[in-house]
């Protein structure tokens, strides 16, 4: 009875521990269960959102802040449905409006963390940023698989900063890195 007992506690332990993972795995399978439209609304709409993430790194390296991680990213998703429902300016107007400010933010005050961080995350931003366009500019049956390598290798961005313990809070590099995998794959599995 208590070796029973004592394995339950340890599945309870170890689900709490991992609750970024079935986060990330619950979303997912929200994104999956609300669509992925049609394959034009699919590359468009992961290609932008494929910026938003770079753009959540930057924003979590110019304030210095990993404990912001989450509220940033809420902030970030109020921002999105508040800018498509008012349809005025595209949403990838103003992540390249923010992100430019964010950089001379940067080149004017400097960076908590110092300039090496920053401009790494200023690098994801510019190589995230490319491979989006690059996957917004070709035949839509390409930009899927363009797009699904920027969310894979963004994937791979958070395992390094999971592991490195920068930049991001440790739970949402989890929960990134998580979510960016199973949206690579429903753009190349699904679609």
């Amino acid at each position: 009875m208590q070796a029973q007992e004592a394995t339950r506690h340890g599945w309870s332990h170890a689900l709490m521990r991992r609750w970024p993972t079935a986060a990330a795995l619950a979303a997912a399978v929200l994104v999956w269960g609300g669509g992925l439209g049609d394959l034009d609304e699919a590359v468009s709409g992961f290609g932008e959102l494929v910026l938003v993430l770079a753009l959540e790194y930057l924003i979590l390296a110019r304030i210095g802040r990993r404990g912001a991680s989450w509220p940033v990213v809420g902030s970030m998703v109020v921002a999105m449905v508040v800018i498509g429902v008012q349809d005025a300016v595209p949403l990838s107007a103003v992540i390249a409006a923010t992100a430019l400010v964010l950089l001379v933010w940067e080149a004017v005050a400097g960076a908590p963390d110092g300039r090496a961080v920053f401009g790494a995350q200023a690098a994801g931003m510019v190589g995230f940023g490319a491979v989006a366009l690059a996957g917004l500019a070709v035949d839509p049956d390409l930009g899927r698989y363009l797009v699904a390598a920027g969310w894979l290798l963004h994937g791979v961005w958070d395992a390094v900063h999971l592991k490195l313990d920068k930049v991001v809070s440790r739970s949402y590099a989890e929960a990134c890195g998580v979510l960016d995998v199973a949206v690579a794959a429903m753009l190349v599995f699904l679609l």
